[in-house]
């Protein structure tokens, strides 16, 4: 019998299985801080009521009107973030990769930023098209460059395209927004990565593209599991490798156009998330990319309600908390031998 259809020995499906239920009350722990600390601190009891109660109170107007949107959209950016850096990374076989840092994100609000510019439209369906394009070459580029170094070139190959093309795309969106007002005004807090101001009218575009992106993603952890073997052992398990890449940029783009398009290009998301679970699962991508989203989602709900709290009466940015605390999970990664490559 392979190593990919061995089961899951028994201890290690007890390690999954603990850690699983560790993140969903990690979870549910994020969601109500979420709910109630902000400027203005809710009890719980408030929180409940206004949720679940139809209390007619200011504090429920704030959690109906202003912190559900921001929860739910932190807990769908999470997921979807989470999960694409987990499929990013079993693709490109580098524990590097993550859709913020290498590009993905950046192709998405480089795409809406150049059909600002251009032709002046800011309509929810123009900017979720606008992003899933950018999205899908950057996907596609980042990809190739993953599968080029497989075949022998050095992991860093693909670190140095990832980079180069992110900071390129910065550029590029960051000249587009100085060199015209409107797409200044349209972007520049969306460019922060923000859940702060969410626009429901983008929610009935974005999220069943969410949907059909997590549920790809989920099928491709069941393929990323054997091609974790190498595709010549993959193949021999039965596993269509062309269509498993196609299926993995499709999730990815999905999944970052559509978070992007919601709350700006958030980074280090997609590669913390995947790290905080890998230890339990090693290369099981079925347990993998499931765990990294419900990892992404802790991580960015916590950092958004940690954002309103440490600079009052103002806040920062989901966004730059994630960059703060994902600067230094990068350096630690880097220095691990044991995570040269995966």
């Amino acid at each position: 019998m392979s190593v990919a259809t061995r089961p899951p020995t028994r201890s290690r499906g007890r390690r999954v299985a603990s850690v699983a239920a560790g993140l969903v009350v990690a979870l549910l722990v994020a969601l109500m801080l979420s709910l109630a600390i902000g400027s203005r601190s809710i009890p719980l009891p408030e929180v409940f009521g206004a949720v679940f109660g139809g209390v007619d109170s200011d504090n429920a107007t704030v959690v109906t009107s202003q912190r559900v949107p921001r929860t739910i959209l932190g807990l769908a950016c999470g997921l979807a973030l989470g999960m694409a850096g987990a499929v990013m990374q079993g693709h490109t076989r580098n524990p590097l990769a993550d859709p913020g840092l290498f590009g993905v994100n950046g192709g998405a609000s480089f795409g809406v930023a150049l059909l600002v510019f251009t032709f002046g439209v800011s309509s929810p369906s123009a900017i979720v098209a606008a992003a899933l394009v950018g999205a899908a070459a950057a996907s596609i580029l980042i990809f190739v460059a993953g599968l080029g170094s497989l075949r022998g070139s050095a992991l860093v190959t693909l670190a140095v395209v990832g980079t180069t093309t992110a900071a390129l795309l910065t550029a590029l969106t960051t000249a587009l927004i100085l060199l015209d007002k409107q797409t200044l005004d349209v972007l520049r807090f969306w460019e922060a990565g923000s859940l702060a101001a969410p626009d429901r009218a983008l929610w009935p575009w974005v999220f069943p593209l969410l949907a059909a992106g997590m549920a790809l993603a989920l099928v491709n952890g069941i393929a990323l599991h054997e091609l974790a073997l190498g595709e010549e052992v993959a193949q021999a398990l039965g596993t269509k490798v062309v269509t498993a890449r196609v299926v993995g940029i499709a999730g990815v783009t999905l999944l970052c156009g559509g978070a992007t398009a919601l709350c700006g290009p958030i980074v280090f998301l997609g590669l913390v998330a995947p790290h905080f679970v890998r230890r339990t699962c090693g290369h099981d991508y079925r347990w993998l990319v499931p765990l990294a989203g419900l990892a992404g989602a802790v991580l960015l709900l916590l950092s958004d309600t940690l954002g309103r709290v440490v600079s009052p009466p103002g806040e920062l940015e989901a966004g730059i908390v994630v960059a703060i605390v994902g600067a230094p999970v990068l350096l630690a990664i880097t220095r691990s031998r044991r995570l040269v490559s995966l």
